[in-house]
């Protein structure tokens, strides 16, 4: 009976160290990452204007870290392949994340899908933007984007066009422009910008919504700007009109971020969020986003989760006004 008590102090005595031991181990594997490369997940082919500014950005984050961050493609079912994937199926250990579209806050609104877009990711921060734009081909019989809408009224169903997929903000502002306008347009999805481009240019789609991987096609003269969809007009091209000009009500930007799988440490978070909001100021990246027509949209971590959750609410209206809401 006497050894009793000397037994439950050393138990104690050992307890008490092993949880001393344990928050210090747990700092040392936040303070050692990054000890091998990323993988970055960008969800579109590689060439667009997503896969262009993600890449530099991964570029000058990885320098920041001492690591290399290493993209990988992985484009499909509007953006939403690659992050959902992810979700699924990497270790929260900050060695996989993945650029965060919002297709992701959209297709569950859509379809059944096996990830929750709130629930199952870390948040790590809001990064940019794009300016939408609808073109043409520079032979097309569409001259202004008022041709374009007169042609659908005269022929429903008959004029097409491209997006990046089903769901995806080029593809939604559209469908939500052609409701306010009142004509049917014929939806044709592709897996990202790179594809879409070359579809237009081969005569294959009348014309495309899609984010500023167009932009050179416009400047060199194989293809005509007719709308962008931003609260003003472009620096770069102020001669064409906003949706809101021409009366439609539709403006867009849809911001982006980078995400990991649910369950991340926090300081290995912080390290990653610190790295990318550094890399955000770096020259090469502000000049990048220029050539891109894209403004930075700098969110932390928090605030970019309560963003996320308020525009999956917003959105799942919209989409139901729209009657692309899946079937109960």
């Amino acid at each position: 009976m006497t050894h009793l008590p000397l037994l439950r102090r050393r138990s104690l005595i050992v307890a008490a160290g092993g949880a001393a031991l344990a928050a210090p181990l747990r700092v040392l594997r936040a303070e050692s990452f990054p000890s091998k490369p990323i993988t970055l997940i960008v969800p579109w082919p590689a060439g667009g204007s997503t896969d262009r500014h993600l890449r530099t950005l991964a570029d000058i984050a990885g320098k920041l870290l001492g690591q290399n961050i290493i993209v990988q493609n992985q484009p499909g079912a509007g953006g939403t392949l690659g992050p959902g994937m992810m979700a699924g199926t990497a270790r929260p250990d900050g060695y996989t994340i993945a650029q965060y579209p919002m297709g992701m806050l959209r297709l569950p609104h859509m379809q059944k899908v096996a990830w929750h877009p709130i629930n199952d990711f870390t948040f790590i921060m809001g990064v940019s933007g794009y300016t939408f734009g609808f073109t043409v081909r520079a032979d097309s019989r569409f001259k202004t984007f008022n041709d374009y809408i007169e042609a659908a009224r005269r022929e429903p169903g008959k004029v097409d066009y491209g997006s990046t997929g089903i769901g995806t903000s080029p593809h939604l502002l559209m469908e939500e422009l052609a409701d306010n306008a009142k004509v049917t347009l014929n939806h044709v999805p592709f897996k990202g910008n790179a594809d879409l481009q070359q579809a237009l240019l081969g005569g294959h789609v009348m014309a495309q919504s899609d984010a500023t991987g167009w932009d050179k096609f416009v400047d060199n003269g194989q293809m005509r700007l007719l709308v962008t969809f931003g609260d003003k007009r472009t620096k770069r091209w102020p001669n064409v009109p906003t949706a809101k000009d021409l009366g439609y009500g539709v403006v867009s930007s849809s911001p982006y971020g980078l995400v990991g799988p649910k369950g991340m440490d926090p300081a290995v978070v912080k390290t990653l969020h610190d790295a990318f909001r550094k890399a955000m100021d770096d020259p090469r990246h502000i000049e990048l986003l220029d050539q891109l027509n894209q403004e930075a949209w700098y969110r932390s971590g928090d605030d970019y989760a309560k963003w996320a959750r308020e525009t999956f609410v917003k959105d799942k209206a919209l989409i139901e006004r729209l009657g692309l809401a899946a079937k109960a």
